[in-house]
């Protein structure tokens, strides 16, 4: 099987949205959630940039950028079980696909240099 990072932090994208679409739109919430999708999300754009990148410098410059925002991710994800305590089988799932993928563009990153 070909492992495919692309199709990997898309459907963590679609996960987060999923993981989003459950919790009450209060007002506690809506600013977490807000912040959580546009982090999440943006991991696959810039993994997607990464890909096409001019350079081996644009490349790693993009890669550092998905692990910050998956890093951002894990942030928004831990207020979110703060505020709603009784998600935390979902966001343990969450948090731990977040803790890979830091750990895979970390790795990317590393051997860039």
């Amino acid at each position: 099987m070909k492992y495919d990072l692309e199709e990997r932090v898309a459907k963590f994208g679609e996960a987060i949205i999923d993981f989003a679409k459950s919790l009450q739109p209060n007002i506690i919430n809506k600013p977490l959630i807000s912040q959580l999708i546009k982090s999440a999300t943006s991991i696959g754009a810039n993994y997607m940039e990464a890909n096409q990148a001019s350079s081996k410098r644009d490349f790693r410059n993009k890669i550092q950028i998905c692990r910050k925002e998956t890093n951002e991710t894990k942030h928004w994800l831990r207020m979110i079980l703060r505020a709603n305590p009784e998600k935390r089988k979902e966001y343990e799932k969450l948090w731990k696909e977040a803790h890979e993928l830091v750990l895979i563009f970390s790795k990317i990153s590393s051997k860039c240099k």
